[in-house]
């Protein structure tokens, strides 16, 4: 059991390594990846040279380096640069749902508006006022159901037809969420005008 390995056995293992084939590497790059520009190599070792010495150093680092990218991100969210939007917005099939909700007049936009008149309306204690206000508000509800059935079911036909392929899973619930916010206030800012089909 714990005796050595006897001579053959050592020459039959040296024979089985000697005919494996030893594996070349490319003449171009000797160490298996091409040799980094210095430009890169010096940011590289500037980077570690900044590793932060202590705990309180690290956790200020990392909250600016936060705030750095939030205020990329509501950059973006003000501007429509699709490299740094939050991951909710990014990609093809959010855009065409943001661009078609933009492009549309909705009742549910103006719902904030409308709920605060009929709020400041049913403060009034003059006779029927209460009946039209209870009236003005189930007719409101109603418009906002019945454009977000409309607009849901043409926005489900546009994606099917150009996004085929992709995951629309959340495009919806993305679009009528953002029916729900008043144009100028929505985030990112609307790319098309009124009327612009995307």
């Amino acid at each position: 059991m714990f005796r050595s390995r006897s001579k053959d056995e050592q020459a039959a293992t040296a024979k089985v390594t000697a005919d494996q084939p030893q594996q070349t590497r490319d003449p171009q790059a000797p160490k298996g990846r091409p040799t980094p520009k210095r430009s890169e190599a010096q940011s590289q070792r500037r980077s570690l040279a900044k590793t932060p010495a202590n705990r309180k150093d690290a956790t200020k680092r990392a909250r600016e380096a936060r705030r750095a990218d939030l205020a990329r991100q509501r950059e973006a969210l003000a501007g429509g640069d699709e490299r740094y939007l939050p991951a909710r917005d990014k990609g093809p099939v959010r855009r065409f749902a943001r661009d078609f909700v933009d492009s549309r007049f909705s009742v549910a936009e103006y719902f904030l508006p409308l709920a605060v008149v009929i709020l400041v309306l049913s403060m009034i204690r003059a006779g029927a006022m209460q009946s039209y206000v209870l009236l003005l508000w189930m007719v409101v509800i109603v418009l906002i159901v019945i454009n977000s059935i409309i607009l849901g079911f043409q926005l489900k036909r546009q994606l099917r037809n150009r996004f085929p392929d992709e995951n629309l899973r959340g495009a919806m619930p993305y679009a009528l969420m953002r029916t729900l916010q008043m144009r100028r206030l929505r985030l990112p800012k609307p790319q098309v005008k009124r009327g612009e089909r995307p």
